[in-house]
């Protein structure tokens, strides 16, 4: 997904989507551990997948302080 997807959710839904990208990311690993896994490339979408996550939830967390702020 793109960043400006993501820009669409609450912050509750972001926090659903990196719980299930982190349990994605956990299993990832493990098959590549024990050898099962066939697209190595994953690992790194998922990654930069949960990067893009944090990120907007981090900027949605800035402008709700600065909202509250300016009050």
């Amino acid at each position: 997904m793109k960043a400006k997807d993501f820009r669409d959710l609450t912050l509750e839904e972001l926090q659903d989507k990196h719980r299930q990208y982190k349990e994605e990311l956990f299993n990832l690993r493990f098959q590549s551990a024990i050898g099962q896994q066939g697209n190595h490339s994953r690992i790194s979408e998922v990654k930069r997948t949960i990067a893009r996550i944090l990120t907007v939830k981090r900027e949605k967390e800035i402008a709700m302080e600065r909202a509250t702020a300016r009050r």
